[in-house]
């Protein structure tokens, strides 16, 4: 039994693609007969042809790689792409090291601890990257005797 035809003007009466048009197995006699449009209207009245819903695709397993993500799973060298770089940039690598130095230095002299020169001095040589932290700076400043007890 080829109800190729059959299924084809379904397709276009009920707007979707062959693949879409449900065909009843119990009458598919009757459908041998349906030659003409009308014929097939009928028959998706009657309910022997149908329109089946879209088909999704399924996040499960998006859900699923993503939760192990969260874990720190799978994100081993073997998953990486791309240098060190592009993961970490050097630039935001940059900024979480400055911000804190610049804000250290600035609450220093608002309170009185070192003077405006010796603030521009460090602010210039933090710029230059002579401090890996806070700590570092402050251990700079004790050494040089530079820095006033509150």
């Amino acid at each position: 039994m080829n109800l190729r035809n059959q299924r084809r003007m379904a397709a276009l009466i009920l707007k979707c693609g062959t693949n879409r048009v449900w065909i009843d197995p119990n009458d598919v006699e009757s459908l041998e007969d349906a030659i003409t449009r009308a014929d097939i209207r009928i028959a998706i009245h009657n309910g022997t042809i149908r329109r089946l819903p879209v088909t999704g695709q399924s996040r499960q397993r998006t859900r699923h790689r993503t939760g192990q993500r969260a874990k720190g799973r799978r994100r081993g060298p073997g998953s990486r792409k791309g240098g060190a770089n592009a993961r970490n940039p050097r630039k935001a690598r940059w900024i979480r090291t400055i911000r804190p130095i610049r804000t250290v230095l600035r609450e220093l002299r608002d309170a009185g601890r070192i003077d405006t020169r010796t603030y521009r001095a460090y602010y210039r040589q933090a710029k230059g990257g002579m401090f890996k932290g806070r700590v570092h700076l402050e251990q700079h400043l004790r050494g040089a005797g530079l820095l006033k007890e509150a």
